[in-house]
């Protein structure tokens, strides 16, 4: 049995300190049971006991989220969980340069901003390049930052409107048994979608946009045949894009524009004599400068805590169509990337 080690921390503003521990200490307990950490407090003094390596982790935390709160975060329950993930991973993470990235300020005041160093990796990208994609599994963020970003580029005037696009594949359903017609069938499959821009604009305001068609939600097959200029564009759950409808998605970029290509491509549901369009994208792109590809795992789920051990138990039984996929990384490192230990990268939402 490992020996037991203790560390004590002591912070200089009362008031802070309150912030750090939580309501009824209840960040304080989350440190405890991610690392197994006893935790005593006096005040604005910490006792920390338990394995080295583990009191390690839990100082380390407990002191950058300090620094975070200084800087003037608010730091939530959920803020302790993924700063512990970031630093298992990366001991050497700067989390101010990564929860401090203000992507956008929602309609109800909610900071938008990174929770893992892949998520400052795929922010930065999207700065830096014109077309990026985000693989991984759900509940990464992939789609969600991306919404952000477009959002964010259209509030700065950088583009002039939003495009959202989904293929619409049935996952284990026919569309043809669905009530209504065509627009009320596909409906369904752009909620997620409607869904994003409604937390991050308010339902008023997004409905506004979209009536203006400013922000368009479309199906995939929709964008055939156009040029699109002066716009941000997102391709969300890219797996189930076949080959034709990739490289016809990917040529309709007009002059100042963007776009972010997201999905997981562990979860095909197109027929089985099909290819992906997305995992061909990659080993066909992966090469081009311009084009960045941001590679996402269970670290950087920012749901509900079991959805990270569904998507390591199904990825222990070798789950979907590639169960694998490569690990091409961005051409230019953004400065998360450069300034963190990363962790082996392997494929928001």
């Amino acid at each position: 049995m490992a020996a037991l080690t203790s560390a004590e921390l002591s912070f200089s503003d009362n008031t802070l300190a309150l912030q750090l521990y939580g309501e009824l200490n209840r960040n304080l307990a989350i440190v405890e049971e991610a690392t197994g950490v006893a935790i005593q407090v006096r005040g604005t003094e910490l006792s920390l006991k338990g394995r080295e390596h583990e009191v390690a982790l839990a100082a380390s935390a407990l002191r950058k989220l300090y620094e975070l709160i200084r800087s003037g975060y608010p730091v939530y329950p959920p803020d302790v969980a993924y700063a512990l993930r970031v630093l298992e991973a990366s001991p050497k993470a700067v989390l101010k340069e990564i929860f401090l990235d203000k992507v956008y300020i929602t309609a109800e005041q909610k900071v938008i901003s990174p929770k893992s160093i892949n998520q400052k990796f795929y922010i930065d990208a999207i700065r830096q390049h014109d077309i990026v994609f985000g693989i991984g599994p759900a509940g990464t963020g992939k789609t969600y930052l991306a919404v952000a970003m477009a959002v964010a580029a259209y509030a700065s005037r950088q583009v002039k409107t939003i495009i959202l696009a989904r293929p619409a594949v049935e996952a284990g359903e026919r569309l043809g048994f669905l009530p209504g017609d065509l627009a009320q069938k596909v409906n369904p499959y752009l909620r997620p979608l409607h869904d994003a821009l409604n937390d991050m604009l308010g339902p008023g305001k997004a409905a506004e946009l979209l009536e203006e068609g400013i922000i368009e939600i479309a199906p995939l097959a929709f964008m055939r045949g156009r040029t699109l200029n002066n716009a941000f564009v997102i391709l969300d759950e890219a797996q189930n894009s076949t080959s034709e409808q990739m490289k016809m998605f990917l040529t309709r970029l007009g002059f100042s524009s963007k776009a972010v290509i997201t999905g997981d491509v562990t979860q095909v549901d197109l027929p089985l004599e099909k290819k992906s369009g997305l995992i061909e994208a990659r080993r066909i792109l992966n090469r081009v400068d311009g084009i960045a590809f941001c590679d996402f795992t269970d670290i950087d789920v920012v749901r509900h805590p079991l959805v990270q051990k569904i998507i390591r138990a199904y990825a222990r039984q070798g789950g979907g169509r590639e169960a694998k996929p490569g690990r091409e990384k961005a051409k230019k490192p953004s400065p998360a990337r450069a300034s963190a230990e990363r962790s082996p990268l392997k494929p928001g939402a």
